[in-house]
């Protein structure tokens, strides 16, 4: 499951994404309104986590924008605003949800798992295929030809973030922020070994790695 995580608090944020990627979903962050929604407009989403004070485009403005421009992504709103004309002007605005500050994260977990039982979820499958390689997002698994691969966690998350955004080019600053988060590192040079390391184990399968470095702007999951 994709989720953007809008949130302007830098700890909050922080906080939550660290959970939320224990959970195993992932996770888009965005601290400023404009970034936002041109990122909830651009791809996919699941599930978009969306607070309504937010620097530059408030939150109720992207919500407006996002289903002006038939987008399905599910909106659970988690804000400070608790007056009950909040809440009411979110759900007609068009969110799916509605959470106050301050909240508990285990119930926030609740309801992101109840918003994907109400009607079908944009990824609809577990999995995510290129040629013969299959992820599976659930098991946490790379299959070349029905084969699993034995990676290491971190080559499984540099594989499962160049196939979730299969054919976009992602910098190696984004992978590493997929990785260990935003506020850790992971240099460019670790990447490069533990790309080489995925590589190396799939020749013992006679398969290639279908990831292209795109030289000056990162790596790209394609089909061949």
């Amino acid at each position: 499951m994709n989720i953007l995580l809008v949130e302007d608090s830098d700890k909050l944020r922080r906080s939550l994404r660290i959970g939320l990627v224990a959970l195993g979903f992932a996770v888009d962050e965005a601290g400023d309104g404009a970034d936002a929604l041109a990122m909830a407009l651009s791809d996919d989403y699941d599930i978009i986590i969306l607070d309504l004070m937010l620097p530059s485009v408030d939150g109720l403005s992207i919500l407006k924008s996002l289903r002006k421009h038939k987008k399905q992504s599910k909106v659970l709103i988690l804000s400070a605003k608790d007056q009950l004309s909040d809440r009411i002007d979110g759900l007609f605005t068009g969110a799916d949800d509605y959470m106050t500050k301050p909240f508990s994260f285990d119930e926030l977990h609740a309801r992101i798992i109840a918003l994907t039982r109400r009607g079908e979820l944009l990824r609809t499958s577990n999995t995510i295929t290129i040629d013969d390689f299959v992820v599976d997002l659930q098991a946490k698994v790379l299959s070349f030809s029905g084969k699993a691969i034995d990676l290491t966690p971190t080559e499984y998350k540099i594989t499962e973030c160049l196939f979730i955004n299969k054919e976009k080019v992602v910098s190696a600053e984004k992978m590493g922020e997929y990785i260990v988060g935003k506020y850790d590192a992971i240099n460019k040079n670790s990447l490069e070994a533990h790309i080489s390391s995925i590589r190396k184990k799939l020749k013992k399968f006679s398969a290639v790695f279908p990831v292209k470095n795109k030289r000056g702007f990162g790596y790209v999951a394609t089909n061949a």
